[in-house]
Order: structure tokens, then sequence, then C-alpha cells
């Protein structure tokens, strides 16, 4: 299959806001050249990447490994002392420092495998266990989503907004199940339950973008409860960002490490979704 490739486009660098410091500066441009590192090697071998299976209906690609060997590369010429996390297996593990690198290279690998041009790279800095910048790009549209705590989400330089939705019934909302999901499942019973009570749920394949819709208003909700902390460090910043609201399954803050969540656009959303969520058995938490 042949993918068109999206005009290249500068790093976008546009936080000149005072509250945005030169090292969190340095830290996005970072982010964004790893991401868009990783992006160019998911194109190049778009149609010819070799497919394994890392659990039932959990696919890894020669992709994955290259893209995620790109972003370290870039992160450890900048920042040698950082921590890292990524999807695959043998990543490089962490430093002796407090910051750690949040790093899914293909996020949509399914997606990417089947030719569908819906995937993305995503990467977050956390510092403290707090995500500070983050960066998620598709590579196929270019669009390039960036955010940094305290100074706003960006989609290509542009300001990020939520929907003002207040109503489930009104609201379009996305899902992430784990990769094999039977009908008997009890994350079945409850997407029945929430697809009974919004106007529609999607299931897209990629959890970093569906919270970077959210940020971008263009969907109103999202829960998992099977992602991963790479998954989300990024995305979930994004939705912060904009305005959004994002907790735990119990309405706790989130923990990164455990990650699943709920996210909404609006406190009143959240608080319908959240609710409902918990009365159909789908608040207490991940299972692994």
């Amino acid at each position: 299959m042949s993918i068109v490739r999206a005009e290249k486009k500068p790093a976008i660098l546009t936080y000149r806001g005072t509250t945005v410091d030169r090292t969190r500066r340095r830290f996005l441009a970072v982010c964004e050249q790893a991401a868009r590192a990783a992006g160019d090697v998911l194109l190049d071998w778009q149609g010819r990447a070799g497919v394994q299976e890392k659990g039932p209906a959990d696919l890894v690609t020669d992709a994955d490994f290259a893209a995620q060997q790109a972003v370290y590369e870039a992160i450890r010429q900048a920042f040698p002392q950082h921590g890292f996390r990524g999807e695959e297996a043998g990543s490089p593990g962490g430093g002796d420092s407090d910051y750690c690198w949040y790093v899914d290279p293909l996020d949509g690998t399914t997606n990417y495998v089947h030719g569908l041009p819906h995937y993305c790279v995503s990467v977050g800095l956390a510092h403290a266990g707090q995500v500070q910048v983050g960066t998620v790009l598709d590579p196929v549209s270019g669009k390039c989503f960036t955010a940094v705590r305290g100074d706003g989400a960006r989609l290509d330089g542009q300001a990020l907004r939520v929907s003002r939705t207040t109503d489930l019934e009104q609201a379009l909302v996305a899902i992430s199940f784990a990769p094999h999901v039977s009908s008997t499942s009890p994350e079945v019973k409850v997407f029945l339950r929430v697809l009974d009570a919004c106007q529609a749920i999607r299931r897209t394949g990629s959890s970093a973008l569906n919270l970077c819709y959210l940020a971008a208003g263009w969907i109103d909700g999202y829960w998992s409860r099977t992602v991963h902390p790479w998954d989300i460090a990024a995305g979930v910043l994004m939705v912060e960002e904009a305005g959004g609201v994002v907790t735990a399954p119990d309405g706790g803050p989130l923990d990164l490490d455990r990650a699943a969540f709920v996210a909404a656009a609006t406190p009143q959303l959240h608080a319908r979704l959240l609710a409902l969520l918990q009365s159909s058995g789908g608040g207490e938490g991940p299972q692994r």
C-alpha cells in the first residue's frame, strides 16, 4: 500500500508565554524532534514491516522497534541521564534522574499493520511522576499535538480547547478495549451501558489520538481500564491543558503507573460518565 506523506512542517515552538522557561522549551523541542524522527521511521517501514504477536490479537512490528530506537537516540543525545519507559521490550529503562520519558513509538499498531492511516507517535516527559511536556504526532496527516504544563495544548501551534458538552446524551465518547476482549467480558457490559446513554461511541485503536481529539473538542469523553502509562502520558497532559478533566476510575487523582482513567470535556460530563461507569462495574481500576 502506498502512503502519501504529509509535507514536513517545522518544529512548532510557539510557547512564548512567561510561564514556559528555557528549560521546558528545550524539553518540548526534543520531545517533538524525537516524535518526528519516529514518524519518519514509521512511514519508511509502512507496508514492509514484519509482524509478530505479543499476545492474542496484540501485534508488534519491526517498525515499532525501529521507531522506539529513533526516539531513544534523540532523547539520549540531549538528556543522557533521563529515564526512559517505552512500549516495546528491550527499552533502555531508567536513568539516575527524576525525569522519565514515556514513549509509545507506534500507538495503533493493528491499524498500521492493516494499512489504516490512523496511528501516531506519543512522547511525554514526566518529572517526579507529573508529565511536564508532551507531543503526539500523526505521521500520515502531519498533525502535531503539543502541550506544556501550565501553558496550554496546541495543534500545529493553534491553541486547543475541549468542547462545552455537559449532557451524556449529546456526547461522542471513545473507549479502548484490551487487544483481545471476549463477548462475556465485564468491559463489554460497561460498554453497552454507556452506548445506551450517550450519543455515540468510537473505538479508534489509538489511545493517544483519542486524548488529543478530546483536547481538540472533536470528542467529548473517553475511558479505558486497559492502557499503559506510555499510551496516555502525553495525551492526558493535552486534555488537562485544554481544560478537560481526567481522573482515576474511582474519581481520585490519576496514577500514571496504573494508567486506567476516565476523561471528559467538562466536570458535569465527567461526573455523569464516572457515575455510569461505576454503577456498571467499570470503576474499580485496571485488570492486568
